[in-house]
Formats: structure tokens, sequence, C-alpha cells
């Protein structure tokens, strides 16, 4: 059994009968009152995400979760298709189901397929990925006394803020959990 107040982000667990990540947790020890902890969380079964809170001592039972690397191979009608590289088992997942990872798939691109038994919950992304920025506006030269950003539009059709420096064609390292521009790649 996983306390609450044992959460990490990722970690998998089920809650009310159906499995759940955690995706983000805080502990919250208020000046007055008993402490808590305030977590954003994801029905691997659904695709929701909720923010809910438990007390730090509440149990939950571990989600039995398999991770199996796979090679993403295209989307069609909604459907993302992924293919096991040791048995040539494909898989389809829809957007829902993939949640935010649809922003940063890119064919050929190998991720872990979260499966539970038969059923197939979604995918973890590596931490980081190169993508080419497709479109943004020219950095102005001399605009850069705050740090300034611009937005860039990336291969996979995500848009991040990249800094003035960035140009179209670039290839730039964008971090999956956050979503965040990390560095330019030469």
């Amino acid at each position: 059994m996983i306390q609450a107040g044992d959460f990490k982000n990722g970690m998998t667990v089920i809650i009310d009968g159906q499995v759940h990540q955690v995706l983000e947790f805080q502990h919250v020890k208020p000046g007055r009152g008993q402490a808590f902890v305030r977590a954003k969380i994801r029905n691997l079964e659904t695709g929701a995400t909720v923010n809910r809170t438990f007390r730090p001592d509440e149990r939950f039972p571990p989600a039995p979760i398999e991770k199996r690397e796979m090679q993403y191979l295209y989307d069609a009608d909604g459907q993302y298709f992924f293919m096991d590289t040791d048995t040539y088992d494909q898989v389809g997942l829809s957007a829902a189901q993939l949640g935010d990872a649809v922003n940063f798939l890119k064919e050929g691109m190998v991720v872990k397929v979260l499966q539970t038994g038969e059923k197939t919950l979604g995918v973890e992304l590596p931490t980081a990925v190169d993508l080419k920025v497709v479109e943004t506006e020219p950095g102005v030269r001399g605009d850069t006394a705050q740090g300034g950003s611009k937005p860039a539009r990336l291969e996979t059709g995500a848009v991040v803020q990249v800094p003035l420096f960035v140009n179209a064609g670039d290839v730039i390292r964008v971090d999956t959990r956050t979503g965040e521009y990390v560095e330019r790649v030469s």
C-alpha cells in the first residue's frame, strides 16, 4: 500500500477502483489544522484529470502497470498507432488516452506504452524530445533586454514559447513534462 504522503510524479495507484497516475503533488502544512496532500491526478482509463486532496496517511494499492517499448507509427481518424518493437503487435490509442503527449509525438519515436492486463492506458514519453521549429516570428534586434520570448509552432503542431534568437528551421529540445523550451540543438 502507498500512502498519499509518499506520492511521486508519475506514480500509478488505484483510487476508487480505477487506475490513476499522479501528475503533480504538493504537501501542504497550514498554520492551523492538519497537513494534507494536494494532487493533480489523471484517470488512465478515461483520460480525465482532476485535482484532489488527501490526508497524508490515506493508503492506496499500487497499480499493476506494465511498460512496453513501442514505436509510434502514424495517426488516422483520431487514433494513434504504436508497434511493439519485439513482437510487431500494433495498438491504437485515442487522443484522450494520450493527453498532452499528442503534442510531442513524432513518427518513428520510441515510447513506453502503459498497460494493465490486456488494457492499454497511455504512453510515457522521454523527458525531452528534439523537434524542428516550423513557424515563428523573426526576433527583433535589440529587443532582448528582458530576455523576451515568442511563440513557435513545432513540426508536431505544438506551440511553445522560445527565446528571440530561435528561428524557423532550428531544432530545439522541449521538456515533455512541462511543454517548455530547454535549449537549441545544433
